[in-house]
């Protein structure tokens, strides 16, 4: 489904929906024409399968999430017409906010719940460092803000993403 966009000054903005809650983009026009993006928070595991129509993820596995999300974000930009992929984009940041677990139960299984912890932390570190390594290899590396939190929306998920990046035209 195509964007709704509004343009307002600076900013233009795209979204689906007549009465949106959040926007898809937001863009802001620089002043020697490049423009910064701002990609709103997904998911692993509902968001991003409704974006690119993938079989839901149900445990989150840092290998597939991390992929889907930027493959979404990568989805989007290609729909509002700023560019055709991640590669003609800088990330200049990455925000996660990571939740506990859902499984094990931290009081019936305590050392299992603290391996858990740990994995998904190693695997989205793993899996940003292949990401940014294997498919934006002549991009810089985005400084990356990790948050934790008890949980997210959405309720399958460990991990909530959203980022900043920018277009620069000089570059195309």
């Amino acid at each position: 489904m195509p964007f709704n966009i509004k343009k307002r000054g600076k900013l233009t903005y795209y979204y689906n929906g007549e009465h949106p809650v959040l926007s898809a983009l937001v863009t802001e026009e620089q002043s020697d024409g490049d423009l910064k993006i701002y990609f709103s928070g997904l998911t692993g595991g509902y968001s991003a399968k409704g974006v690119l129509d993938r079989e839901e993820l149900v445990t989150m596995e840092p290998e597939q999430e991390v992929p889907l999300v930027f493959q979404s974000w990568e989805h989007w930009l290609k729909e509002a017409g700023i560019c055709d992929s991640l590669k003609q984009i800088d990330f200049i940041e990455v925000h996660a906010f990571g939740c506990q677990p859902k499984s094990p139960n931290p009081l019936v299984d305590p050392l299992g719940y603290t391996k858990e912890l740990e994995r998904l932390r190693k695997s989205y570190a793993d899996a940003y460092r292949a990401f940014f390594r294997d498919y934006l290899t002549d991009n810089g590396v985005p400084a990356r803000f990790t948050v934790h939190l008890v949980d997210v929306p959405d309720k399958a998920a460990s991990y909530e993403f959203y980022s900043t990046a920018l277009y620069q035209k000089a570059l195309q």
